[in-house]
Formats: structure tokens, sequence, C-alpha cells
């Protein structure tokens, strides 16, 4: 489930979980920075896919947490009739060094499926890094039923940048300031949290971080 919350609901919710739920322990003063590198062809075909709201649709994405170089992962995530699903594997910085700088020939070598994956959808539908997409989030983690509740602002956007690993990166604001909360589960969404995420006057809708920040590029 994704909102699209105000600062005052952002409040509200992050008061009620701190609570009933527990912290990431991998936050830092219970939150962290993401940055993303997402990946598209020349016809935009994952931005198109999600904007169309195709029910089974995929997007490839390298990321990153707090600038922590030594923890980059590459995932797929997948989403299928309402399902979401994600697959990742660990890279190291000279291999996303390499996929940034146009070097594609160790990912036809290598042990993991999903390299593998993404190298024949690079060559067969010229998949390429696109731009950066970088927020803070605070996380918020129940075990029962393995529930992770997320809150998302600070939405930047690389524009045509695709520098992943410089710091220095330029990026701007994507846009009128906006809060994402985000609520996954695995079998069942216990009531504890489903009281603490409930916001009178807010439903599910669908937000994409990475659509959001191509408007500008």
């Amino acid at each position: 489930w994704k909102h699209e919350i105000n600062l005052s609901d952002l409040i509200a919710v992050r008061q009620r979980l701190n609570a009933v739920a527990g912290i990431d322990p991998h936050a830092v003063g219970g939150k962290y920075r993401i940055r993303s590198l997402y990946f598209d062809n020349r016809k935009d075909k994952a931005l198109r896919e999600k904007l169309e709201g195709l029910s089974c649709r995929e997007k490839f994405r390298i990321r990153s947490y707090n600038g922590n170089i030594s923890n980059i992962q590459l995932e797929k995530k997948m989403k299928r009739d309402g399902l979401g699903r994600k697959q990742k594997v660990r890279l190291t910085a000279e291999e996303t060094q390499a996929v940034i700088d146009g070097d594609y020939g160790w990912m036809q070598e290598s042990r993991e499926p999903l390299v593998i994956e993404l190298y024949s959808k690079m060559m067969s539908q010229g998949l390429r890094p696109k731009t950066i997409v970088e927020y803070i989030r605070e996380p918020f983690i129940f075990r029962p039923g393995n529930v992770r509740v997320t809150l998302d602002y600070g939405l930047r956007t690389g524009i045509l940048c695709t520098d992943f690993l410089n710091p220095d990166c330029v990026t701007v604001p994507a846009g009128k300031p906006v809060v994402i909360m985000e609520v996954k589960w695995d079998e069942f969404l216990p009531d504890i949290i489903r009281d603490a995420v409930q916001i009178p006057g807010r439903r599910t809708a669908a937000f994409s971080k990475y659509a959001a920040c191509r408007i500008y590029g």
C-alpha cells in the first residue's frame, strides 16, 4: 500500500509507529538516505509501463544506503496483478562503476543470474542507466506478518546525471514536497499496524519516485 500524505500526517504516524513497532537496525538516527540509479531504454519502457498501469511490469535499479559503497545492491522490482516482488544481489563499487561507464563485458561472465538477466535485457531491450533518484527514508518493522512501514520524503533527482558513486553529483528537488508512506507485509497485516497507519481521508494510490523524477529529464 502506498499513501501520499502531508507533514502533519508524517508526524502523527511516526509517533504511533514509535509506540508499537521497531526501527530498522540499519537506520542511523531513525533514518537513512537512499540513492538509486534506474535503468530504462530509449522508448522509456519502464516509465511507460508504470504510467500506463500495466498489471505485469518490471524495472531494474542499483541502490545504496547512506553513501556506503560497500553495500550496493542491484535490484529487480516486479509487479503482477497488484502483488510486488523483489530480487536483489550485491555489486562491488568497481562493478557498479563499470556499468555507469558503459563497460558491460564483465556481466556476461557473472555467476549471478540477476546480473546475467540485466545484461541480456541491456543487449536485447537497450536498457541503460537513466537517472538518479534520492530521498530520505524512516523505516519501521513489525515482526508478526513481516511488516515494514516506510516514510519517504525529500525526493531529489539527478536530472540527467548517472554518476551514481559520485557524492558530489548535483541533485535537485523533484517537484513539490511530498511524503510517501508505504506499508508492506507478507501473509497478513496485524490490526495494531493497520490502526497505526490509518489517516482519515487518505487512500492508497500509485506513486512512482522514478516517474516523478523523470519529469525533469
